[in-house]
């Protein structure tokens, strides 16, 4: 017996009290952590483009770069064309963001809506929403309304499908107490449903707003008479390689800030979660 309890292995339970208790988080946030990587790519970028590793009619340097988006600000193209784009990117992300929650409520709070909504969202989740760029000039041409659409398209899935996750994730004891006070309708969206499908809905958004500048991309380089797309497609008939950069290097701004605006609005509407993050 007494051997048995020399062999007996440790037990978290018989740690010594004044151990120190093993950090297994992350760390603290980095200030201004998410700025980190793309300055360091943009490091490598210059040093590539310093030493000559980076032949300046593949890649134009970054100091080119700069002074040719200096010389499109200072002419007007830039700032016109990034307003149609931005206009373009608002009006598609709007459209694709309510579609995709008024049917993610549907099919999130109804069966019957599930049955009728869920499968076709399925199947358009399978077919990319620039695969159906054919059939929309077809369907709608080749002006606004296809662009529009194609950016509603590519918005409105990752909306629905992160907003309906975040409805069926919901707690059942919650709508058992919603029941139990009897709560109306719109007392059991406001303070059950709402708060239950934000996380998702917001998380969808950060897809989402990252969706609608892909999709922008492409579309502006069909048949395009003005936006930065068609900026960059001018740009490569004529060979200039370091207004192509600009174009690309502000569509990754777009992108990035677009996501960083959610992502505070998801830090801030989310602030009573404790999260790893934290």
């Amino acid at each position: 017996m007494t051997a048995s309890v020399l062999t007996r292995p440790r037990t978290a339970a018989a740690e010594p009290a004044n151990r120190p208790r093993r950090r297994l988080r992350p760390g603290r946030p980095i200030p201004f952590g998410a700025a980190i990587g793309p300055l360091l790519l943009l490091a490598v970028w210059a040093l590539g483009s310093a030493t000559g590793w980076l032949d300046p009619r593949t890649l134009s340097a970054p100091w080119t770069v700069v002074t040719t988006a200096g010389d499109l600000i200072a002419d007007g193209r830039l700032p016109a064309n990034l307003a149609v784009s931005a206009q373009r990117a608002a009006l598609g992300l709007g459209i694709g963001t309510v579609i995709g929650t008024v049917l993610a409520v549907v099919a999130g709070l109804s069966r019957w809506g599930e049955a009728v909504v869920d499968g076709p969202i399925q199947i358009k989740r399978a077919v990319p929403a620039l695969a159906l760029v054919p059939l929309l000039i077809l369907w709608l041409g080749i002006g606004e309304q296809m662009k529009v659409t194609t950016i509603a398209l590519g918005v409105f899935v990752p909306v629905y499908i992160h907003t309906h996750n975040g409805l069926r994730s919901i707690d059942s004891r919650y709508v058992e107490l919603g029941e139990s006070l009897r709560l109306r309708r719109t007392a059991f969206l406001r303070r059950i449903v709402l708060p239950g499908a934000l996380p998702g809905f917001l998380l969808g958004m950060r897809f989402a707003v990252v969706g609608a500048w892909l999709a922008l991309v492409v579309v502006e380089q069909i048949n395009s008479t003005s936006g930065i797309g068609y900026m960059m497609d001018l740009a490569r008939q004529y060979g200039q390689t370091d207004v192509i950069i600009v174009g690309l290097v502000l569509y990754g701004l777009l992108g990035l800030l677009s996501d960083g605006a959610v992502r505070l609005v998801q830090r801030r509407a989310l602030s009573w979660r404790r999260t790893l993050a934290d």
